[in-house]
């Protein structure tokens, strides 16, 4: 894997709003030195943004995918690009 950092954006889908997920994934993605944000969006579905080395980011897609999170996920459609930076910490939008 490349040392260069990526920009992991997933949309989770499923009862994952009123969980307690946006937290949990924000404890996850601290844990693994990432920035980014989840953020939940008014059709039910939370969009998570991570940036930090590609392992980690992947580690954390695994985690969402897990069945290990708040609520219950049925999909996470997950897209990579460069990383933008200008990111600081890891917030709940």
């Amino acid at each position: 894997m490349t040392a260069t950092p990526v920009r992991l954006s997933a949309w989770v889908h499923g009862q994952v709003q009123g969980v307690g997920f946006r937290w949990w994934t924000r404890s996850r993605a601290l844990e693994l030195g990432l920035t980014g944000y989840a953020r939940n969006h008014r059709d039910g579905r939370v969009h998570v943004v991570a940036e930090g080395p590609h392992e980690n980011c992947d580690t954390l897609l695994t985690l969402l995918r897990s069945g290990d999170t708040p609520g219950r996920v049925n999909l996470v459609v997950a897209d990579w690009d460069a990383a933008q930076g200008g990111i600081i910490g890891f917030e709940e939008r």
